[in-house]
């Protein structure tokens, strides 16, 4: 047995140390079945690093954290924002810009950033069961003036709550507090996050979910399942474009910058799909067939000032109005 002196020992473990890289992001990312695992795995190949993620929520909790944290945050990377919170992020002054040059993104993301990387994106969708709905709802408005049982999420909280929230707003526009008192009379139950209502739905709990549009393409990979289907609106449907950024505060610049860059590289892109279940933001990545079978909705909602300019305004609408008389 080797015996070290302690100069080594105490070099070693500040080595050790210096290669951490500290990730926010949120809980499903890295379950089990979600994408983290097999990205950690083959990113700390290429960086001999140690990729320790922080899971909160949500992306709304993940800007909540910041906002607490401020320039004491141990994270080196955040990651699940999404375009309804960039400004809001940048605002906070913790988050720097990357500088690096990326690969081309699909147009249709119509992103140019300097401090937030997509990663992955798509677009959020009620989910029914096809084999209980026969002929589900056309649009966002029948829907809403229908008597289907809804679950969705709360945007104070999540991201995909929020996405209902300019969905509404996009749709309705001032007479979005009708629409709310509406949809609040066959609301099943509002949940704190996204897997709690999915959940929910999928032991039968309500005739739509609020998801999105990539989710059945889960069901058909992992369970060999084919009812659970996406509802196309006539309106159009609100796009999520999720993100990651590195903070002003990183003691590992290098590191963060690697591991961005990572997140858009081929190796990256081809796990994130079938493991989040959304769609890759670059071209010629090769992807299960079903995708191609998903609906291809139609892009509407805010620009990201517009919903960082209004979004209280539009919560503290929603939380007015979505009551049950």
């Amino acid at each position: 047995m080797k015996i070290l002196a302690p100069l080594a020992v105490s070099l070693m473990a500040f080595s050790a140390q210096a290669a951490d890289l500290t990730v926010y992001t949120y809980d499903s990312f890295i379950s089990e079945w979600g994408p983290g695992p097999k990205l950690e795995a083959e990113f700390e190949k290429q960086c001999q690093c140690d990729l320790k993620f922080v899971a909160v929520e949500d992306g709304v909790s993940i800007l909540n954290r910041l906002r607490i944290e401020g320039d004491s945050t141990k994270a080196d990377v955040v990651l699940g924002l999404d375009n309804g919170l960039v400004e809001e992020a940048r605002a906070t002054g913790i988050l720097q810009e990357h500088g690096l040059t990326l690969p081309a993104f699909k147009p249709e993301l119509k992103w140019e950033d300097k401090t937030f990387v997509p990663y992955n994106y798509g677009y959020f969708a009620f989910i029914y069961n096809s084999d209980k709905i026969k002929e589900p709802v056309k649009s966002l408005k029948e829907l809403i003036d229908s008597k289907a049982s809804v679950i969705y999420q709360d945007p104070r909280t999540s991201t995909p709550g929020q996405g209902l929230m300019l969905w509404v707003k996009a749709v309705y526009g001032d007479k979005a507090p009708e629409a709310w008192k509406a949809l609040a009379q066959h609301t099943t139950t509002v949940t704190k996050g996204w897997w709690d209502a999915y959940s929910i739905f999928l032991k039968d709990g309500a005739d739509y979910v609020l998801s999105y549009s990539t989710s059945p393409a889960y069901h058909v990979i992992s369970e060999n399942k084919t009812q659970y289907k996406a509802a196309p609106f006539a309106e159009g449907h609100v796009p999520q474009i999720e993100v990651a950024a590195m903070t002003k505060t990183t003691q590992q610049p290098e590191l963060a910058r690697q591991f961005l860059n990572f997140l858009v590289s081929k190796d990256a892109q081809t796990i994130i799909p079938v493991t989040n279940w959304m769609l890759p933001v670059i071209e010629g990545i090769e992807l299960p067939p079903v995708f191609s079978e998903l609906i291809q909705p139609q892009r509407i909602g805010f620009s990201n000032e517009e919903i960082a300019k209004h979004r209280k305004d539009w919560i503290s609408e929603w939380r007015s109005s979505a009551v049950k008389e």
